[in-house]
């Protein structure tokens, strides 16, 4: 496979030159790592990851190559990936299509032969970066003044572009290894709950049908009066607000309407940025982490079982410490001692930060599924 030049500028003046392997054009995002040893492509096409580039730590990517039951959404969302060394032929009996393909097909960026090491220290050191790569563009100075002109992440609502615009019933369980499909939604519990879609990723609906659940997906830009009405009527029990993209002080609109949700005191579970709009809808606005956490080996306390659970993790945004006033800390994350889960006092209403679904322990986390539909 013969590889192309490609340009990177940082915001910070770091100027780069390494190879591409995907789509070739120019585009901006922001560049954060991923500690995760394997995944490239679950994360890759993760909607949270809109509008941003991935540095995979990792150093050799590709090998298992890509297929279809891998994907988290129907297309990939990162803007593209960083990675040390591509393999290019896979190795894998499930693969279908090698990883240069998978980009070009998805338009995101691959770059290669770049010294991810670096790029990870620099980001740890000091916090997530606007960049440009290009393969049409090689001028440093033609680089940085498009950047410059370029809307940065916070300023962007992603979930506009990641997220359905119809509602629909979701229609998988989780993956049948033995059998190599995903098992048919078992409504066992007739029960149905719907699910806010703002970027949400396919095993989160699955472990969802997994625990008996109907589960709806809904847009983002929902009715707190219409959902309050069906779950009066008994049409559901319940609501779930997925991960998804971007700075959550963005949503107002979508905060103002989980607000009017809170005060009809329904069952309410929410993962990530779902976790993060409950406690600005409560009045506790998020904050922006020194470098994200991302990857697949985060270790978070279970404060109620004293026990620890190896987590996945994507997200640049934290809720602060004064929730506490209302919430009590179900799980901690013993890296940094943020918050990772919340049981609100009021209702039952809880959330976390960390991805149930994504299995890096491989099963630790997927009881608070259960969790949910025991609450409804």
């Amino acid at each position: 496979m013969m590889l192309k030049p490609v340009w990177i500028y940082l915001e910070n003046g770091v100027f780069l030159e390494a190879k591409s392997f995907g789509f070739e054009g120019t585009k901006t995002g922001e560049i954060v790592f991923n500690t995760s040893m394997s995944g490239y492509q679950e994360i890759m096409s993760d909607p949270s990851y809109a509008g941003q580039f991935v540095v995979f730590t990792m150093p050799e990517i590709g090998i298992v190559g890509t297929n279809d039951n891998d994907m988290e959404s129907a297309t990939v969302h990162a803007s593209g990936m960083l990675v040390r060394s591509l393999n290019v032929t896979p190795s894998n009996f499930r693969s279908t299509q090698d990883l240069p393909s998978l980009l070009v097909a998805h338009e995101s960026m691959g770059i290669c032969d770049i010294d991810t090491r670096f790029l990870t220290k620099m980001i740890r050191d000091s916090g997530p970066k606007m960049m440009i790569a290009s393969t049409k563009l090689s001028s440093k100075e033609e680089l940085k003044a498009m950047l410059e002109k370029s809307p940065r992440i916070e300023d962007v609502n992603y979930i506009e572009k990641v997220g359905t615009r119809k509602s629909f019933l979701h229609v998988d369980g989780v993956w049948d290894a033995e059998a190599g499909v995903y098992k048919p939604a078992n409504h066992r519990l007739g029960k149905k709950i719907v699910a806010v879609d703002f970027g949400i990723k396919r095993n989160i609906l699955n472990e969802l049908c997994e625990t008996g659940l109907e589960v709806e997906v809904i847009p983002h830009d929902f009715s707190a009066d219409e959902i309050i009405e069906r779950y009066k009527k008994g049409e559901i029990q319940g609501l779930f607000l997925s991960n998804g993209p971007g700075d959550p002080l963005i949503l107002k609109k979508e905060a103002a309407q989980i607000a009017k949700l809170i005060e009809a005191k329904m069952p309410m579970f929410g993962i990530c940025l779902g976790h993060q709009l409950l406690s600005i809808a409560h009045g506790h606005p998020t904050y922006k982490l020194k470098f994200g956490q991302h990857g697949g080996n985060h270790p978070v306390k279970n404060m109620r079982t004293n026990t620890v659970e190896i987590t996945a993790q994507n997200h640049n945004y934290n809720v602060p410490e004064s929730v506490c006033a209302i919430a009590t800390i179900t799980h901690m994350n013993l890296f940094d001692q943020t918050i990772e889960g919340l049981e609100y006092n009021d209702a039952p209403i809880f959330s976390v930060q960390h991805h149930p679904e994504a299995s890096p322990g491989p099963h630790e986390s997927k009881y608070i599924f259960q969790e949910f539909a025991n609450k409804i």
